[in-house]
């Protein structure tokens, strides 16, 4: 599964995208796991945010939803936070 965060926004305006595929990892069951906690019940369009916020787009095998900041779930911010920071 592949599994992509792309977060826009913030003070600066910087964009990052990452992504991790869990082909042959042997975390992958945690991964998928997080990916779909964190796609569940989250709306495919773009939600307002607070200035300076980031939004983040994650797609999750072939959905793609949108999220932003304050208003990520704990699953959400789990699944940014690790994609962002192992991803490639």
């Amino acid at each position: 599964m592949r599994i992509r965060v792309s977060r826009t926004g913030g003070f600066a305006g910087i964009a990052r995208e990452r992504e991790i595929d869990t082909a042959g990892r042997p975390d992958a069951a945690d991964w998928e796991s997080l990916a779909e906690a964190a796609v569940d019940g989250c709306p495919d369009a773009p939600p307002r945010g607070v200035p300076d916020g980031f939004h983040y787009r994650i797609t999750v095998g072939g959905r793609t939803v949108h999220c932003a900041d304050p208003k990520l779930t704990d699953a959400q911010r789990a699944l940014v936070s690790r994609v962002l920071k192992e991803g490639a």
